[in-house]
């Protein structure tokens, strides 16, 4: 074992570092400027069980030390990426992925997910549940217990690989989420998703982004992603992966000591798409400024301070 390693749901990584889904595709476009094989995974981008366009344009509006977007999930549905986006994936990265799955009905994460589960490089299904809930009045399923575990339990029904569930942070009691999710089968939590933010033109005095609202991210939104890695980890006893606005090695070993045992990098790829490689090679000098042998040691480190 190295000084990075870390452990995830009974899967060894080289290093904690893994691109979210949504800023990474499926690696081979960032295979083009560097060995991706160097990360420790990486989330492909989010897979429904139909094609999606996507929203209308413009999806992004830029914002201080952030990003607002509403893509809606575009993507070429579960049987194109199967037939052709994994085998060019596996072109290029020779290790397990992370595969976000996200649906509108329980029936659609389970089906999507069951399609996936013969992929043998497919190392964990991390599930998406803020996306709206079709049955449920658009309701995201997310934003209660009882709706995140029933996608839980569902998806656990169809695959014996590691299940993280990733989390919107735009509710009120996370911790009683991340415990239904947990009571339900999942291995793991993901969290955080992106914030509910929105920009208005002066000038048109219109909404900025074509459906009015979207998801924030990037590094304005770092400090409320640490304390909800830090509320989850403290309540579950399973691993959690931390995101929402990493973007240096600093940030990692934060959101480490906050409870991560995985760290996921999103808007910062998009801004600088070296940025993953950039933390893992600064990993070992920050390593030493504080002291710090193996990084697996300083999980959850804040919690016994």
């Amino acid at each position: 074992m190295g000084r990075l390693t870390v452990n995830l749901c009974g899967v060894e990584l080289d290093n904690p570092i893994i691109p979210a889904s949504g800023t990474f595709g499926y690696g081979y476009e960032f295979a083009e400027l560097y060995d991706i094989n160097m990360l420790g995974s990486f989330s492909f981008k989010g897979t429904t069980k139909e094609p999606r366009f996507g929203n209308p344009t413009p999806r992004i509006a830029e914002c201080p030390m952030g990003m607002i977007n509403a893509v809606g999930l575009q993507n070429p549905g579960v049987e194109k990426v199967i037939a052709e986006e994994l085998p060019k994936m596996r072109q290029h990265f020779h290790k397990k992925v992370m595969a976000n799955v996200s649906g509108f009905s329980v029936e659609d994460y389970a089906y999507t997910c069951e399609r996936l589960n013969g992929e043998e490089d497919i190392g964990w299904f991390e599930v998406n549940v803020s996306c709206p809930n079709v049955h449920g009045g658009g309701m995201s399923f997310g934003t209660s217990p009882e709706a995140a575990a029933e996608v839980t339990a569902a998806v656990r029904k169809v695959t014996d690989k590691p299940l993280l569930i990733k989390l919107s942070p735009n509710v009120t009691d996370i911790v009683s989420i991340a415990k239904a999710c947990e009571a339900a089968g999942a291995d793991g939590i993901s969290l955080i998703n992106t914030l509910l933010g929105m920009r208005i033109d002066l000038k048109t005095k219109k909404p900025v982004i074509a459906n009015k609202m979207g998801g924030f991210s990037g590094s304005a939104i770092f400090p409320v992603a640490v304390r909800m890695v830090y509320q989850v980890a403290g309540a579950v006893n399973i691993p959690v992966v931390g995101m929402g606005g990493v973007s240096s090695a600093e940030d990692v070993i934060e959101m480490m000591l906050a409870g991560a045992t995985a760290v996921e990098v999103g808007a910062a790829n998009l801004i600088d798409p070296f940025v993953c490689k950039t933390i893992i090679e600064e990993l070992p000098r920050v390593m030493d400024k504080y002291g710090i042998q193996n990084l697996s040691d300083v999980i959850g480190g804040a919690h016994h301070g």
